[in-house]
């Protein structure tokens, strides 16, 4: 500590440390592979106190949680408090979240148990040697997805997947602990169908002993939630528990209750371990590490970007798996099970004041310390208590807010939240997770497929604007579409299908100017689709012209030779420039006939023009006059400006278009 500067008076409103931090020297070469380098620097005393007082509190909390953990996982319960010590400071040490707290997790706790207890019997030497190994190779994937930086593959699981695989997890959490909390006898490792069906066919067995001591502590646990929140509810739950086990033990009699205790834990360091690497183990588990590998970074990456919204931190997702990673693989060699990151155990971290990765440390070093001391009073704690414990932990995992909020918005994601729940209660949890991935990937694809084709004509009341052709004159030979989205293969049979439908409602809109200043980029399947569509405007007698193409699409177009199909002369930057060209190619007899006066450049008048019922005989035959003799212009003036016998009827307030334009009543 000899080496820390001295604290600097910090302000009540000054910024979040990582914005104080702005102005530090910028971090060495070093920090993209040690990121410890880029925030050790920044150590101050007033840092360091931060840390101990959030890292104390955080070895509190993860007590029982590492306790409860382990018992999800079907493991011992040390080992959910050796995997909240070496993977947290490694976890710490190289990801890039200054907040992130890393260990045991319920979700990933139930799929190790799915996974690996059809392998062996829980909690035995087998079993957790296999999960050793699990660990190690969620980590070798996870730390290779880092160095190949595939950190932005977790957007693509989608928030109501993992909301869903969640609230599933949370269902076989409460399912599993039923036989704990009523002392029935269930199968351990029994599906979902088979423990509901099991637990109703031995209603008249439930134990009532071991029940009190589980609604004792359920009971006590939700009171101190809600009376005493700043209270950690997990030890308070505990304490009650085995202090209700006791007594009733001792009322009904030695051995009468049935009331089992979860044992004296033992005290010390996490020994040594090694996975077993043999081809048939990896066989065995590679698929199902690949599974725990996507739910491990989902759940720290989103909860890292989660923190750093308050924090002001920039989160890299690829540092994060190297983090993650290397977490995993050193905690597989320290008897540590497959750890991501704790939401709850990161938030409280930075509401405790943590200021930095080393709070993380601290929480580590004070939990060892801790578990010396404690370790030995677990013998006292009874498994109905830890099954009322687990009973709250599950309640917690299940967001009905963004549940109500999904099925209220959304059908299709109301859909995969559907599916990926079932998935979750009744298939094996690493197919779920799959699946609800492959829904996610589903629901975006066929979104990205169809991207918005919008027929649009120039605002009446808004210069230089756009607005829906449903409430707009639109010109009789031009038709305007905009396209939102990205020309790729997978949409250019639903934005070619749209512009061949141009034919079918109207045959004279021969040109189609297409409006790209939303299409991000096209790819080679989007720019030959627009090659074939100009090629066929100009067969019957049109074009295809493209405005406000952004400067990826270009070099698209420009790369491939693209250009040299579609004509570089189709290719405008401004609207004024695109409809005054165009407006040449346009066949004038028929502009002369049309009356809708589209464009400016068509003379369009400032305010809405007169509804005409038709021009005259007469006025039909003085312009043909004109025409006959080349001036067009005033033929068409003739028409437009004249109506039948003179009269015309008086114009009407234009109509507010949800796009903001008007509708003269001369609208076509």
């Amino acid at each position: 500590m000899s080496g820390l500067r001295p604290a600097r008076a910090v302000s009540p409103d000054a910024p979040p440390i990582a914005a104080r931090a702005a102005s530090a020297p910028p971090p060495s070469r070093w920090a993209a592979w040690l990121p410890f380098l880029a925030w050790w620097p920044r150590l101050d005393t007033a840092a360091v106190r931060g840390d101990l007082t959030a890292g104390l509190t955080g070895a509190i909390i993860v007590l029982p949680q590492g306790v409860a953990f382990a018992t999800i996982a079907g493991l011992p319960p040390e080992y959910g408090l050796y995997s909240a010590m070496v993977p947290a400071i490694i976890a710490a040490l190289f990801g890039s979240s200054w907040h992130l707290v890393s260990g045991p997790t319920t979700a990933i706790s139930i799929v190790v148990f799915s996974v690996v207890s059809p392998l062996a019997e829980p909690g035995s030497a087998p079993y957790v040697s296999l999960v050793l190994t699990l660990t190690f190779l969620v980590g070798l994937m996870q730390l290779a997805m880092g160095i190949a930086r595939l950190g932005t593959l977790v957007n693509f699981i989608s928030h109501t997947v993992v909301i869903a695989f969640t609230a599933g997890a949370a269902i076989l959490i409460a399912s599993s602990q039923i036989k704990n909390f009523f002392g029935v006898d269930i199968p351990r490792g029994a599906p979902f169908p088979q423990i509901i069906s099991s637990f109703a066919t031995q209603l008249h067995r439930v134990n009532p002993w071991v029940t009190a001591v589980g609604a004792v502590t359920l009971v006590t646990g939700v009171a101190v939630k809600r009376l005493a929140p700043r209270f950690p509810y997990m030890i308070a739950a505990m304490l009650v528990g085995s202090v209700a086990g006791v007594v009733l033990d001792a009322v009904a009699g030695p051995g009468a209750s049935g009331i089992r205790t979860v044992g004296a834990l033992p005290s010390g360091l996490p020994p040594l371990s090694h996975p077993t690497l043999s081809l048939g183990v990896v066989k065995q588990l590679g698929g199902s590490a690949f599974a725990v590998t996507v739910l491990a970074l989902t759940e720290a990456v989103s909860i890292a970007r989660a923190i750093a919204i308050r924090s002001e931190q920039r989160i890299d997702g690829n540092q994060e798996f190297v983090g993650q990673g290397l977490a995993n693989v050193v905690g597989s060699f320290f008897s540590s099970y497959a750890s991501s990151g704790s939401f709850n155990r990161s938030g409280l971290n930075y509401e405790a004041g943590a200021r930095t990765p080393l709070a993380a440390a601290f929480a580590s070093a004070f939990l060892a310390l801790i578990l010396l001391l404690v370790a030995p009073l677990a013998a006292y704690l009874p498994v109905a208590a830890m099954a009322g414990i687990l009973f709250l932990v599950a309640w917690g995992l299940i967001d009905f807010h963004h549940i109500a909020g999904i099925v209220k918005a959304s059908r299709s994601e109301t859909a995969v939240l559907v599916a990926t729940l079932l998935s979750t209660l009744f298939l094996d949890l690493e197919f779920a997770i799959y699946i609800g991935v492959i829904l996610s990937l589903a629901l975006y694809l066929n979104r990205t497929s169809r991207p918005l084709v919008r027929a649009v004509a120039p605002a009446a009341d808004v210069h230089g604007a756009f607005a829906s052709a449903a409430e707009q004159p639109e010109c009789s030979q031009l038709k305007i579409v905009e396209v939102h989205g990205s020309l790729f293969f997978g949409a250019i049979d639903h934005v070619q299908q749209r512009l061949q439908d141009i034919d079918a409602r109207n045959p004279q809109h021969k040109h189609v100017l297409l409006v790209a200043d939303s299409v991000n980029f096209a790819d080679i399947a989007g720019a030959e689709m627009l090659t074939r569509e100009a090629r066929r405007r100009r067969r019957l007698g049109g074009g295809l012209y493209l405005l406000g193409v952004k400067e990826r699409t270009y070099e698209a177009l420009r790369a491939g030779h693209y250009l040299e199909e579609i004509g570089e002369e189709n290719l405008f930057r401004t609207r004024p420039e695109a409809i005054r060209e165009i407006k040449r190619r346009l066949d004038a007899t028929v502009c002369a006939r049309c009356d809708a006066r589209v464009f400016d450049a068509c003379g369009r008048a400032a305010e809405p023009r007169p509804k005409r019922r038709g021009a005259s005989l007469e006025d039909a035959i003085a312009a043909a006059a004109f025409a006959e003799e080349g001036d067009s212009e005033t033929a068409r003036r003739i028409l437009l400006d004249n109506g039948e016998d003179g009269r015309t009827e008086r114009p009407q307030e234009p109509r507010r278009s949800r796009d903001g334009g008007g509708q003269g009543p001369g609208a076509a």
